[in-house]
């Protein structure tokens, strides 16, 4: 795969900075990426860089400032942790997470910046396109908005170092299972939410999306609770469910 298309967003106090030194001291690297300032590398949300894949991106970068250096004090503290969120999206969704890259790298390292976006283009040539079907990172940008998982990958650092508020404090290796189920419960739960755009009965969801219809069902329940889908009709005693609006799509 000769041609890649990566798309770079970088903390506009740090890496753009990096990247602009770069340029200046002619410092090489692949023309492929395309690069997109921020303020901060904390306000890259997982949706957005789910929406990047979306839109045929081959590999998202997000560079910002070292841990510690932040112009916001924290935020790319956040930035780690969405981008964690982000990775077990892309998983879930069969993407390889190499291809999402967050590297810390000051206003003073162009050169650093050139082998790190040298080394990035290459390693995504070696994965070549994106194998999955578009449904299935719709259904991980779809899952990336939903607000549990926003507030949980803003909340991990918080949850390990403090507790909730019962001051419960969490290990890692919990903080990982809880992390790594509910993203998995969300996703599926939002490729059924896509598949109902008409109406369907759970056993006809399971095999289309090739999971048990209890899980299936469990999924069913959450979206109804939610008012994101209803009962379409019920015939021979077997529902069908149909998503209410488009709200839940978008």
């Amino acid at each position: 795969m000769d041609e890649v298309k990566l798309i770079g967003f970088m903390c506009n106090w740090c890496c753009y900075a990096g990247a602009d030194l770069a340029g200046v001291s002619r410092f090489q690297y692949p023309p492929n990426i395309r690069i997109i300032r921020v303020m901060c590398s904390g306000r890259v949300d997982p949706e957005l860089i789910l929406d990047t894949f979306l839109h045929g991106a081959d590999g998202v970068f997000i560079g910002g400032c070292h841990l510690g250096d932040c112009h916001y004090l924290e935020g790319n503290y956040y930035a780690e942790k969405k981008v964690g969120m982000a990775k077990r999206l892309l998983k879930a969704a069969g993407v390889e997470p190499e291809r999402l890259r967050l590297e810390w790298i000051s206003a003073s390292e162009g050169e650093r910046f050139a082998e790190v976006i040298r080394e990035f283009t290459e390693e995504i040539k070696e994965l070549g396109p994106v194998k999955c079907e578009k449904e299935e990172l719709e259904a991980a940008c779809i899952a990336a908005a939903d607000y549990k998982l926003r507030i949980l990958a803003t909340k991990e650092r918080e949850l390990l170092e403090e507790g909730n508020k019962y001051g419960e404090v969490f290990t890692m290796h919990e903080m990982d299972r809880l992390l790594g189920d509910m993203v998995q419960e969300d996703y599926e739960a939002k490729r059924i939410l896509l598949k109902l755009k008409k109406p369907m009965s759970v056993k006809k969801i399971a095999s289309e999306l090739n999971l048990k219809p209890n899980v299936v069902f469990r999924r069913i329940l959450d979206l109804k609770r939610h008012e994101l889908i209803g009962i379409h009709e019920i015939r021979d005693n077997t529902p069908t469910y149909i998503a209410n609006t488009r709200e839940g799509l978008e």
